[in-house]
């Protein structure tokens, strides 16, 4: 297990001094030492860790732990107050094609009459509107990608008459045009009843293998990730641990990361973290619904705002230019 940040010893990214060495193709990210700030609030000190090729990596932790903001630094939008943060094996700017990034858009998709393929087709190009003026390499690349996810039936119906899982399954295309090696997708979860969940991270799961791409999924909850993940990033008092959930998800471990006593249950293959006789991921969730009202909403430039305290306006990012350099989900 990797664990690092204040009051962990720092280490190198795990696997990151070697890649060269063995022949293996360098980790798609790396943090070397990272501390990420966000006003005067430090939301990770001194941490270092990498994801390979391939892997599925579960982002959870205690609400404002800093899962939004370390996905905007990975991003670009966040610089790191030290270290450094490599993308395949370069260091991180805006715009990066590399990577295809899924925000808290929820509730302002859900009356948009627009039709589910010139929704996806306009994250490829957000000076178009949709396939009729996009050029024949755009349409083939939209067609892909919803056949990827199986969403070409869903593509055609508009958005306002798709279910939330079903939104999701167009989000998941938007993230996947022009072939991302890294997808960082902010809380898909949120708002979806448990039938719908399993049905985005068992998509989610497929599509990663298929790809063999990898992904950092945020979530509250990490019952509903448990079948799909390869290792779990808890966050939380400024701290990183990454590894299996079995390395993760114990009781010393947590309760360094949420800076008080944690217990860990374990019942019918569902793990339960207790405060006390609360549970407290489900306990942040309710608190951030009753914060932010519930939902998320969506701008035409990508901003999402609510459900997570250390947001600071995170940008969509999916396959299209903007003037702050990134690419924005319309």
């Amino acid at each position: 297990m990797t664990s690092t940040g204040r009051n962990a010893p720092a280490s190198a990214p795990a696997g990151a001094s070697h890649p060269a060495a063995s022949g293996a193709p360098a980790p798609v990210l790396e943090l070397d030492r990272v501390t990420l700030e966000l006003g005067d609030r430090t939301i990770l000190r001194d941490t270092g860790f990498s994801v390979n090729q391939g892997e599925f990596i579960g982002v959870l932790g205690p609400n404002g732990a800093g899962k939004t903001t370390l996905m905007r630094a990975v991003l670009g939008l966040v610089p790191a107050a030290q270290g450094t943060i490599r993308v395949l094996g370069q260091p991180v700017e805006r715009g990066n094609a590399s990577i295809g990034y899924m925000p808290q858009t929820r509730s302002a998709l859900a009356g948009r009459r627009v039709r589910g393929r010139d929704f996806v087709a306009m994250a490829a190009d957000g000076h178009r509107w949709g396939l009729p003026h996009a050029d024949a390499k755009t349409r083939a690349d939209v067609e892909r990608v919803l056949d990827l996810v199986g969403g070409l039936k869903l593509a055609e119906r508009p958005l306002s008459e798709l279910s939330g899982g079903e939104r999701q399954r167009l989000l998941l295309a938007q993230c996947l045009l022009g072939n991302p090696k890294l997808l960082l997708l902010d809380e898909p979860l949120i708002s979806l009843d448990p039938h719908h969940q399993k049905s985005v991270v068992e998509l989610v799961r497929r599509v990663q293998r298929e790809l063999g791409i990898a992904v950092l999924f945020s979530a509250h909850e990490l019952n509903p990730l448990l079948n799909s993940l390869d290792r779990v990033l808890y966050l939380g008092s400024g701290v990183a641990a990454l590894g299996t959930v079995d390395e993760v998800i114990t009781r010393p471990v947590l309760s360094r990361l949420y800076g008080s006593p944690i217990d860990v249950m374990r019942v019918n293959g569902r793990i339960f973290v207790m405060s006390g006789d609360v549970e407290v991921e489900k306990h942040d969730h309710e608190h951030e619904h009753d914060e932010a009202g519930g939902h998320s909403h969506s701008h035409s430039h990508g901003h999402s705002h609510g459900h997570s305290h250390d947001h600071g306006g995170a940008h969509g990012h999916s396959h299209h230019d903007s003037r702050d350099g990134h690419k924005h989900d319309v």
